[in-house]
């Protein structure tokens, strides 16, 4: 049987989109104002589905509401970041060892399958691919722990720092490094590791805010 036709987005889901990508390319800047009218013009549509983007945007963090000022893309100082990562590691510790312990070998299939084509886009310096499977290869991990409230809570938690994933992604050194930690996330997944997935894990979390908090420093 065919797979039924995907539908096409709802003029909230198209803008939706186009903001995340923005933000995360860094063509709207942490800090920067969000200018409702020229990015209505822009994507071809009204205001109200991009108030309605905005409204996800601003609960997840990425976006922030000054009253009579109006929205502004999140500008994280270097100790949010780092309280962001630090819960991070508390949550992400547990879903990798439940997602181990629950792991089947199609889970191991799908996982390894989308780190093929993270590999693939970090070969070639394709950074918003990139940023994009990653979390597909991080939320692939996570989801196998059968948790979905926590999974959630760490949901909400990258997407407050996406902009600033897409930083530590830009440098080529830094995508190398990556390219190596997921491979060997991969094989600890594989080997049913537990604790060498989290200590993995956690060296790629501490590499990354690491560099991070060099960048914000400059």
């Amino acid at each position: 049987m065919s797979d039924s036709p995907k539908r096409p987005p709802t003029a909230q889901e198209f803008v939706l989109e186009q903001l995340r990508r923005e933000i995360v390319t860094r063509q709207l800047l942490p800090g920067a104002p969000i200018r409702q009218e020229l990015l209505a013009d822009k994507y071809g549509t009204s205001r109200v589905p991009l108030r309605e983007a905005l409204k996800i945007l601003e609960g997840e963090g990425q976006v922030t509401y000054v009253p009579h000022r109006g929205y502004f893309v999140a500008d994280l100082s270097l100790d949010d970041l780092n309280e962001v990562y630090e819960i991070r590691e508390i949550l992400e510790s547990k879903a990798l060892t439940a997602a181990v312990a629950r792991m089947t070998s199609e889970d191991v299939e799908a996982v390894r399958r989308i780190h093929q084509r993270l590999d693939a886009a970090t070969a070639s310096g394709d950074v918003v691919g990139m940023t994009a499977l990653n979390r597909d290869f991080h939320f692939a991990l996570f989801d196998i722990s059968a948790m979905p409230r926590l999974v959630r809570l760490i949901r909400l938690l990258w997407d407050s720092t996406d902009a600033y994933r897409s930083m530590y992604y830009a440098d080529i050194d830094n995508r190398q490094a990556v390219r190596g930690e997921h491979a060997a996330m991969l094989d600890a997944l594989v080997k049913g590791d537990a604790e060498a997935l989290v200590n993995l894990h956690h060296q790629h979390r501490t590499h990354a805010i690491n560099a991070l908090s060099r960048v914000l420093a400059d």
